[in-house]
């Protein structure tokens, strides 16, 4: 006799309903104006209280808007991707604050003025004055750490790269990731040791040598990156023809590898821009126009910013502020100079 086998009924996995492409955003709407409607119920006037009961309630009514359209399983999708959108949320609004604070306050007395003149002759109490004088000890400053850092930086990330084994393969690791944590005040005072043991006294050179000192585990790091993306069939292609190694490293590796590399070395250069500490030890600052970098005391921007903010009159914050934006503005180009630079660099792939 044979027998029928009847397959049991399963229900379906995924529910066929769907939430429309607007739902989120219904959501969102909802989640603010009932957060706002409870804050102000309970007598809360912190606007970053009514943001984090809305983000709560976003996540909330997300998954139980979805578990009943859609199913569970979708709704656990729809959590993970609302919680990934509360904290990109979380994170750029005190970044656009901060970007909005500083232009409003800065635009004062920002103007061609203020780039082109110093604080030569004007005192705390009065408007006017600039920020020529640090602006240029910036530039001065980190074009000369740069000129150092880099090409021992870049050197550094080929011998780990290329060469590296053994022993001082490792130990050259684990320097560069000590160094990649030390604070900016200690580079300032190594510096301000030596050059007190051999009688110099301030200078924009200085300077710019403890900052190299924080910029070369940077750029040790994006180099090294960088170079392990270059595929390996690269280098034993030119291998293979006869081509040294040297020359290889030379003539495919780094040119493959230097959009990336460039990058790099631009946000160094931009996470070196801002420091504060070593500029004051080292530094000292001045109200004057100083050029020469390697005698006398010299101005920078962060350094600028800092005296004029403690100083505390309306006017010193006014120009404190002014001096904050050219610095993000600074920093800003250079970021683009390095995308610019890392799209015109980067390899081209043929159709």
């Amino acid at each position: 006799m044979s027998q029928t086998t009847v397959a049991p009924d399963r229900s379906p996995v995924f529910s066929s309903s769907r939430l429309p492409r607007w739902a989120p955003a219904v959501i969102a709407v909802a989640s603010i104006v009932l957060s706002i409607g409870i804050s102000l119920a309970a007598g809360w006037e912190s606007r970053v209280q009514w943001g984090l009961i809305a983000a709560l309630l976003f996540v909330i009514g997300s998954y139980a808007v979805t578990a009943r359209v859609e199913g569970p399983r979708q709704a656990k999708d729809r959590v993970a991707t609302s919680i990934v959108w509360v904290c990109f949320i979380l994170a750029i609004v005190p970044l656009l604050s901060l970007a909005w604070t500083t232009v409003q306050k800065g635009s004062k007395v920002l103007d061609g003025y203020f780039l082109s003149h110093s604080m030569n002759a004007v005192t705390n109490n009065e408007p006017g004055g600039g920020v020529y004088h640090a602006l240029l000890g910036t530039i001065e400053q980190v074009g000369i750490a740069t000129v150092i850092a880099v090409p021992i930086g870049v050197l550094t990330a080929v011998y780990l790269v290329e060469y590296g084994k053994g022993a001082l393969a490792r130990a050259v690791t684990f320097f560069v990731d000590v160094m990649t944590g030390i604070p900016s005040i200690v580079a300032g005072l190594f510096i301000l040791s030596v050059y007190l043991l051999l009688d110099l006294g301030p200078s924009g050179f200085s300077g710019a040598l403890a900052l190299a000192i924080l910029m070369m585990p940077v750029v040790v790091r994006s180099t090294e990156e960088m170079l392990k993306l270059v595929p390996n069939e690269l280098r034993e292609a030119s291998l293979a023809l006869g081509v040294p190694k040297w020359r290889t490293i030379m003539k495919i590796v780094i040119p493959t590898a230097l959009g990336g590399i460039t990058t790099g070395v631009m946000l160094a250069v931009a996470r070196i821009t801002g420091e504060t500490a070593p500029v004051l030890l080292l530094v000292f600052g001045t109200d004057l126009i100083n050029n020469n970098p390697f005698e006398g005391a010299q101005a920078s921007l962060p350094l600028y910013v800092y005296n004029e903010y403690k100083v505390g009159t309306e006017f010193s914050v006014d120009r404190a502020w002014a001096a904050a934006l050219v610095l993000i503005a600074f920093v800003m180009i250079l970021n683009l100079v390095a995308r610019g630079i890392a799209r015109w660099k980067a390899p081209k792939t043929g159709r």
